[in-house]
């Protein structure tokens, strides 16, 4: 079974501060010129995680990513009529 997770940003002061980052979770991107770093973690440890990286001095704030909580299942999606033609010509 998959473990839920879910990124947050953390934005930084300075590059050389990214390793202690790295700690708190599974470090994906970090970005030098805008001095941010996305870090997945497990759902059920995102709010005391946020919390200690919170508390260090170097960072400034922590986001959380908001996509477990976008809707991906669609109602009422109107397909479009011009694929639908090429599909019925049989190509």
């Amino acid at each position: 079974m998959r473990t839920k997770r879910q990124g947050m940003v953390v934005y930084f002061q300075h590059m050389k501060n990214i390793r202690q980052i790295k700690k708190h979770g599974h470090l994906i991107h970090a970005s030098k010129k805008l001095k941010y770093a996305l870090v997945y973690v497990d759902q059920e440890e995102l709010e005391e995680k946020m919390e200690k990286l919170e508390r260090l001095p170097f960072v400034s704030r922590v986001i959380p990513s908001l996509k477990p909580e976008v809707r991906t299942e669609y109602e009422n999606a109107k397909p479009d009529k011009a694929k639908q033609y090429d599909y019925k010509m049989g190509i």
